[in-house]
């Protein structure tokens, strides 16, 4: 069964964004940027919710054939093109996107039969509000965490209204050069 990673950057106190959405503290660099791009070739799913997939559709698609465009802008377009889109909204319809499912109902079912499909790790990249949704109903198998050196003291947290206990299992680690350090765990489910 194909298994749900959830990739955020988080700031060290838990938040993935400030009080009203900000993200200008992420500390991203081209060591980070080789880091995630490796990781993420290996996708071939990506999981959003609606305001996180509504900010990658109006970048991505062309952010590569700009004439300024730096490799990681290339090499994520690129992979952003060809990976297949799913996205947890309930008010979007999937009647013109291309490679793009829209679950607005039904949300276990749904993502469990995906799960269930040939394939490899299904990233979910940010997506505050999708990933409470999903860690509700059990069905995010990994993080993938940024942690920034920062404490922000307030803002949107990656994990709100826990009711049970997630006992999590290190798999790797990563010190970047920028302070960024890369935590990657799987849920263990003994």
């Amino acid at each position: 069964m194909r298994r749900i990673i959830s990739f955020m950057h988080i700031s060290l106190d838990g938040f993935v964004a400030g009080p009203n959405g900000e993200m200008n503290w992420i500390k991203v660099d081209e060591e980070l940027f080789d880091f995630v791009g490796k990781r993420i070739s290996e996708g071939d799913t990506a999981l959003y919710g609606r305001v996180t997939y509504q900010m990658m559709e109006g970048y991505w698609p062309g952010a590569g054939d700009k004439p300024n465009a730096s490799k990681h802008d290339k090499d994520h377009s690129k992979w952003y093109g060809k990976v297949h889109k799913v996205v947890l909204s309930k008010t979007m319809k999937d009647t013109v996107l291309t490679n793009t499912t829209i679950i607005s109902d039904d949300l276990a079912a749904r993502i469990n039969e995906i799960k269930q499909q040939p394939g490899n790790d299904i990233l979910l990249f940010g997506s505050p509000s999708a990933t409470h949704s999903l860690l509700r109903l059990n069905l995010i198998d990994g993080f993938w965490l940024f942690v920034n050196p920062i404490i922000l003291g307030k803002g949107i947290p990656l994990f709100e209204g826990i009711q049970d206990t997630i006992k999590l299992k290190l798999v790797t680690t990563q010190q970047f050069t920028n302070g960024v350090t890369e935590l990657n765990y799987i849920v263990d489910s003994h």
